[in-house]
């Protein structure tokens, strides 16, 4: 019984030499990951590429320009193409509205012109859009030109002889193609709305790239500073040593 009982001291000796042990080589192994040879920390910080590439800094001026250029691009040169894209949409719907009402507009623009030859005996050769617009404001050349005449405005008189005149064969459709024509001058107004609009999305997306710019920029600068932090090892009442901490943003 005596030999159990001094077997089982011996073993929970054993067993506390081995804790102590294990907690000053976990405590020695702390230290020496965190200080070297000579007490200073030793580490080897490794970059990866992208890394380099997302902390640098970004040119202003240059991403302005890219989306002024076209819309969104300014904002994937940023690397923030999040709210880029949206302009980069608009910008294709823009054009495209721009062109269906510019080729509508065409459409309207030669039917009216085609009309006014058939029922005016017009000769389109040549003529400018005020001449078009005369034509549906009289039922022929006399009828103008005595306008102008009473108005005082002889510089702006057709010549009865050249291919200006020309003669409706009825007031309706003289007022038919009128509405004709101010319905493909309409469609062209139209048009240059939709060109002022893709004026303005560039714009737009050229100041949301410069301001996103600015912002990478900003946060670049602070994920460069290092911070400075110092604490003693093991607490104030045992102290093991003074380990100092530098911390960077990345």
């Amino acid at each position: 019984m005596r030999w159990i009982i001094a077997a089982l001291l011996v073993l929970v000796s054993v067993q506390s030499t081995l804790s102590q042990t294990q907690s000053c080589v976990d405590r020695l192994a702390v230290q020496r990951d965190l200080f070297g040879a000579n007490g200073l920390r030793v580490s080897q910080p490794s970059l990866a590429v992208e890394d380099v590439t997302s902390s640098a800094k970004k040119n202003v001026g240059l991403a302005v320009l890219y989306s002024l250029f076209l819309p969104g691009m300014g904002e994937l040169y940023v690397g923030d193409y999040g709210t880029g894209k949206y302009f980069t949409i608009g910008e294709g719907v823009l054009w495209l509205t721009y062109a269906s009402f510019e080729v509508y507009g065409d459409w309207l623009r030669d039917d009216a012109r085609l009309f006014a030859t058939t029922h005016a005996g017009v000769d389109p050769s040549g003529k400018d859009d005020q001449y078009y617009v005369d034509i549906g404001n009289y039922i022929n050349t006399y009828e103008y030109n005595e306008k102008k005449l009473r108005d005082r405005e002889s510089g702006k008189l057709y010549d009865l002889a050249s291919s200006y005149f020309w003669k409706w064969d009825s007031d309706a459709s003289r007022a038919n193609y009128r509405d004709m024509r101010v319905s493909h001058d309409h469609v062209f107004n139209n048009a240059k709305f939709v060109a002022a609009a893709i004026i303005v999305n560039h714009v737009a997306s050229a100041i949301n790239a410069g301001r996103l710019a600015i912002a990478h920029n900003s946060e670049v600068e602070e994920a460069g500073s290092i911070g400075v932090h110092a604490s003693v090892i093991g607490g104030f009442a045992r102290p093991d040593g003074i380990m100092i901490t530098m911390t960077k943003r990345f």
